[in-house]
């Protein structure tokens, strides 16, 4: 409580039963003990029936991992948070919920506080974002595919009605030449769609190796005025991968970094160990980070989000396949790439675990 004469206790009280996130205290037997007006609006319940209740008693259905949290909040005394939780309340209401649940101590006693946050509009929102990021994906697959299938059958076509007509022997072996040429083409864009199809030959070796790899080649075609900049973490153990695969997704990040850097300006290659660090639906493990970051003008929007799919790209001449194949590689890793970017910078991480 703040240190001031003028301090009036009601004001607290006043600010706690007013705030738009639900508030909920539990004792250690999972019993509320307190909740704000926007706990109870939440509920559908008023305060007198909810207060000293069980939580589980508060819903007819609820997937909220008690369990969990008893153990990283309770225990542990670790913030823990879920997501989307699936709720129905007493009055048969279905609901998606986001819970943050952290460990208060009061009168030498512990205690759960819940913030809860009703979710239904903003997954909705991002769902229907992502369809049409999807559908807009799709229709650039399409006309990438379009555009790389079409000029080789145009010449496999004229090779071939070439033939048709022509009496001269070296004339024939040149057209059949020329559809061998564009049929291999065709069928290295399928492989490339297709995504390596080799696992990765792992053993352990030093990460910093690899990137001065990296860096050599990214020298040689490199301007002068872009520069390039090196942060290692030299406690960094030696990681099990496959040093091919790792040098082929960070020389291409760092080569579209240089392309992206028409005016100049700097490349930053870090490593760092992450403790703890999470993935979606994955425990939590010690993992390698590797930062690749620019100081260039940032990603357009209108491909940030589909960044990662094949075809995509707003680089003349690209393909839109190279990040879409790093992604691949990292995931044979059992590690995971991000990207962040906005006017200015432009940051790639990608996280790596030490042991599978």
């Amino acid at each position: 409580m703040p240190d001031n004469k003028n301090f009036n206790p009601e004001l607290l009280t006043s600010i706690w039963q007013n705030l738009s996130t639900a508030v909920i205290l539990l004792d250690q037997q999972f019993t509320l003990i307190y909740a704000n007006n926007s706990a109870s609006e939440l509920l559908g319940l008023g305060p007198k029936r909810i207060l000293n209740q069980p939580f589980d008693s508060l819903f007819n259905y609820h997937s909220i991992d008690l369990k969990r949290i008893a153990q990283y909040s309770l225990v542990d005394g670790v913030d823990c948070h879920q997501h989307r939780a699936d709720v129905v309340f007493v009055d048969s209401r279905h609901a998606k919920l986001a819970i943050s649940s952290r460990r208060v101590k009061l009168q030498n006693e512990y205690f759960i506080l819940f913030e809860c946050r009703q979710t239904d509009d903003e997954i909705r929102h991002d769902q229907a974002s992502n369809q049409m990021h999807q559908y807009q994906a799709a229709r650039n697959l399409i006309r990438g595919l379009a555009h790389e299938i079409k000029n080789p059958l145009g010449g496999i076509r004229g090779a071939a009605q070439l033939l048709q007509y022509e009496v001269d022997q070296q004339e024939r072996d040149e057209c059949a030449e020329l559809i061998i040429e564009q049929a291999d083409r065709l069928r290295e864009l399928v492989d490339r769609l297709l995504g390596p199809n080799q696992l990765p030959q792992k053993s352990y070796g030093n990460i910093h190796q690899t990137l001065e790899s990296v860096i050599k080649l990214s020298t040689l075609d490199n301007c002068a005025n872009i520069s390039l900049e090196k942060d290692y973490d030299p406690s960094i153990p030696d990681v099990y991968i496959d040093q091919g695969k790792i040098q082929q997704v960070v020389l291409n990040i760092v080569r579209n970094a240089q392309q992206a850097l028409v005016g100049g300006g700097v490349i930053k290659i870090k490593t760092r160990i992450n403790h703890q660090q999470r993935r979606p639906g994955k425990a939590p493990k010690k993992a390698l980070l590797i930062q690749i970051s620019d100081d260039g003008p940032g990603i357009d929007s209108s491909i940030k989000e589909t960044l990662f799919y094949p075809m995509i790209t707003n680089k003349e001449g690209g393909s839109g396949l190279g990040l879409s194949i790093a992604q691949t590689l990292i995931d044979q890793h059992n590690g995971y790439i991000e990207c962040d970017s906005w006017p200015g910078h432009t940051e790639f991480n990608i996280y790596l675990p030490f042991a599978d």
